[in-house]
């Protein structure tokens, strides 16, 4: 019987990122009969990931799940070691030092490509560091977006291109109120942007987004919504979608699109296009983005299993600014396997693995491990099969050296690492929200680590 996860000797489990993969794989491990002390890092000195960084500021009630993350880091068994990067300050096997297994849970920050000519033209831009730049993250703050423009383009059609559009369409009065970055909202105040355009290579049925937010779309104080007709036109195979029970969300997505076609524009000024069956194929422009071309394309296939096809029919629209939003792709940690295609650390049900072998004490939860899919929600089970997986391996772990965190924050110290805990966070927390009383805002985030580590 394993030593680990007694009384005597508690199972020690160190989880590499702090938002919903790595609390949900924290609360999943404390909850267990097994004494088990988990230790989380994260680069940055605040916690949540993509919560805080991710989610959009006119969206606060998806942000309430970090109640319940709080409630896991209130547990004396769980320690936060914040400002702590995982691959530079400590590398992955120093940790098997300290830690008995380590979960990975460090989320895809980086984008995928489109891999079309033009792509790194000036105006060119992710819909992930626009994001992260509006949210205030420290690493996107001296990022530029041209807003003189008056036309803008993005490419794909799930919530987050839906998020990139409705920031774009808003007014500076519908933000104002929000935590969106101080800045980020000065900078959106001065916008010159009159049309959004959102492409998707498959029809109205396929689009990923959810209900709610296209529904917002229709519902902006000085922005209308405009389809073409023939958009909204299907075949055959996406009729026979419409009606499965299992697409009840597509079906509600399709009807409120339906609506759009019979919108009245009340005057607003700005307008939000939708464009179906569009294949991005080419950024033109001279020095800077001028023009986005795309093949038009029809679905052909069994209902739910159809392929894109292209017609080998072109369509040209002038743009200024330019924005891919076709999904998270995670990056590799020196040490710990990776796969570059897939954008994940290879594992089998969380334990990490290459072809040659398992690496025993080190799994994954969350994006890293399945890919950038689902909600915040989705984590949850995710993170369970991990726990459930590392727990079923605890009589082959192999116990740590150096089992004491005290140990660990002195060897940081030596390495000059000024860990933030999480009582340090909740200092950081509270000058936020007086920082945004002052502004008539939910909190003002400090946008540089030097403003976050002086409030503590």
């Amino acid at each position: 019987m394993s030593v680990l996860g007694t009384p005597e000797r508690p199972l020690r489990v160190a989880i590499v990122g702090s938002g919903p993969s790595g609390f949900y794989s924290a609360e999943a491990l404390l909850k267990q009969a097994l004494n088990i002390k988990v230790d989380m890092f994260d680069k940055l000195p605040v916690p949540f990931g993509l919560v805080r960084y991710g989610v959009a500021p006119d969206h606060p009630k998806i942000k309430n799940v970090t109640k319940v993350f709080e409630k896991t880091a209130g547990n004396p068994k769980f320690s936060f070691f914040g400002n702590v990067t995982v691959g530079k300050n400590i590398s992955v096997f120093e940790l098997n030092k300290f830690y008995d297994a380590v979960v990975f849970a460090y989320g895809a920050e980086s984008d995928r490509h489109l891999g079309i000519t033009g792509e790194d033209l000036v105006g060119s831009y992710t819909a992930t560091e626009f994001v992260a730049w509006y949210n205030g993250h420290p690493d996107f703050q001296d990022h530029h977006f041209d807003f003189s423009q008056e036309v803008a383009v993005i490419v794909g059609n799930g919530n987050v291109a839906m998020d990139v559009a409705r920031i774009l369409c808003k007014t500076a009065e519908e933000l104002k109120s929000t935590d969106i970055n101080q800045n980020a909202l000065d900078v959106l105040a001065k916008s010159n942007i009159k049309e959004v355009h959102v492409y998707g290579r498959r029809g109205p049925v396929q689009a990923s987004f959810t209900a709610p937010e296209i529904k917002e779309m229709g519902e902006l104080a000085d922005c209308y919504p405009v389809i073409d007709p023939q958009d909204m036109q299907l075949n055959e195979s996406s009729l026979k979608e419409l009606e499965d029970p299992a697409n009840a969300g597509r079906k509600k997505n399709y009807e409120i699109m339906q609506s759009f076609l019979s919108i009245d524009p009340h005057g607003r000024k700005r307008k939000f296009f939708l464009h179906f069956d569009r294949s991005p194929v080419e950024i033109i422009g001279e020095g800077r983005v001028q023009k986005a071309k795309f093949e038009i394309s029809k679905l052909s296939g069994e209902p739910n299993k159809q392929k894109v096809r292209g017609t080998g029919k072109f369509e040209e629209i002038n743009c200024g600014i330019f924005f891919r939003s076709i999904g998270y792709t995670g990056i590799s940690i020196k040490g710990l396997p990776f796969s570059a295609q897939g954008g994940v650390v290879p594992n089998q049900a969380g334990r990490v693995m290459d072809s040659e072998q398992i690496f025993t004490g080190w799994y994954v939860a969350g994006w890293i491990k399945r890919g950038a899919t689902g909600v915040i929600g989705t984590n949850k089970p995710d993170a369970e099969e991990t726990i459930k997986t590392l727990l079923e391996d605890i009589e082959n772990l192999n116990p740590c050296e150096t089992p004491s965190s005290e140990e660990l924050i002195k060897f940081l110290k030596d390495r000059e690492v000024r860990v933030v805990t999480f009582e340090d966070w909740k200092k950081i927390d509270a000058a936020e929200i007086e920082r945004g009383i002052k502004l008539g805002k939910p909190r003002e985030k400090f946008s540089r680590v030097t403003g976050m580590l002086s409030a503590v």
